[in-house]
């Protein structure tokens, strides 16, 4: 029979920093989206009640979009790498170890940034499609 292996506190410490960071990292992508979605629809109806620049107004939730996307990019990048599937080959993580579980919240992670990005494209589709306010 072996004998199983007890974490030590500071492995526990570690454990529970990396899960929070992937929790964190989990709601960011949508939250970037969420941002993006309020101040686009937002800044653009109040552009239109007020009759401010609307081409000024549109460049800058262009070049804000942009940014939106260069972030939700990054934070897939940073799941894809957690998730690891290129180097483990597993792409379920069917185990209840912690090292699945980190796997694991990096796949979500990074199904959650694929969705936010395409979110972010919808969202900026009127800004480049449509004339103006009328």
């Amino acid at each position: 029979m072996t004998e199983e292996h007890q974490p030590r506190r500071d492995e526990d410490q570690k454990e529970f920093a990396e899960e929070q960071a992937s929790l964190f990292k989990i709601t960011l992508a949508p939250l970037i989206w969420a941002a993006h979605f309020a101040a686009c629809y937002g800044l653009v109806a109040v552009t239109c009640a007020k009759g401010w620049d609307i081409d000024a107004v549109r460049f800058g939730l262009l070049v804000a979009s942009g940014a939106a996307l260069c972030g939700i990019g990054w934070v897939g990048l940073t799941a894809w790498r957690q998730w690891n599937v290129a180097q483990t080959g597993d792409f379920v993580n069917r185990g209840g170890r912690a090292e699945d579980r980190h796997h694991f919240l990096g796949h979500a992670a990074f199904l959650l940034s694929i969705i936010s990005l395409i979110g972010v494209v919808f969202v900026s589709l009127p800004l480049v499609l449509i004339g103006g306010c009328q």
